[in-house]
């Protein structure tokens, strides 16, 4: 497990193994790859993120992860594959968020990417300053990006591999 606290002082949990913290998590997170990109959302509100949201009433995490992909990229999943999840103990709640990675078949354009500009893709996400970069959402600045996207480049590797 990886303990560390966020921009806002908040302590985060992150582990890479089954359910650590919630078999019924309320919240997805989904590292996205389409084309040799990475495929980001450009949220309203917050900035450049990876697609990711609420798990609604009777829906399974996996589901929420594919419903969002969709709604805020217009990407089609052709492969989801958990990876992990993380719990950020906050001054007045506690979230859980399951991890994903997701191997992007296509892009649809969309008239409506709800509360997103659509889809975003870069080449590399640059971590070194990703942390200093407005654009960014502040979900993409703390420690569970660059430990995420390490365990997706060794599993890509691995996947490669067999």
């Amino acid at each position: 497990m990886i303990v560390f606290h966020d921009m806002y002082h908040n302590e985060v949990n992150l582990s890479f193994t089954p359910d650590p913290f919630s078999t019924h998590p309320k919240h997805v997170w989904v590292i996205c790859r389409y084309d040799g990109h990475w495929l980001l959302t450009d949220h309203s509100e917050r900035g450049l993120e990876f697609p990711g949201g609420k798990v609604e009433e009777g829906e399974t995490a996996d589901a929420a992860a594919l419903r969002e992909v969709m709604e805020e990229t217009g990407a089609e999943v052709s492969e989801l594959a958990y990876i992990g999840q993380y719990k950020v103990i906050g001054k007045g709640k506690t979230i859980i968020k399951n991890i994903y990675f997701a191997e992007i078949e296509r892009l649809l354009e969309k008239q409506d990417y709800f509360e997103t500009k659509g889809p975003v893709l870069l080449k590399e996400i640059p971590l070194d300053t990703v942390k200093f970069d407005r654009r960014y959402s502040f979900i993409m600045k703390d420690d569970v990006l660059p430990h995420s996207l390490d365990y997706v480049e060794n599993y890509i590797k691995t996947k490669k591999a067999l």
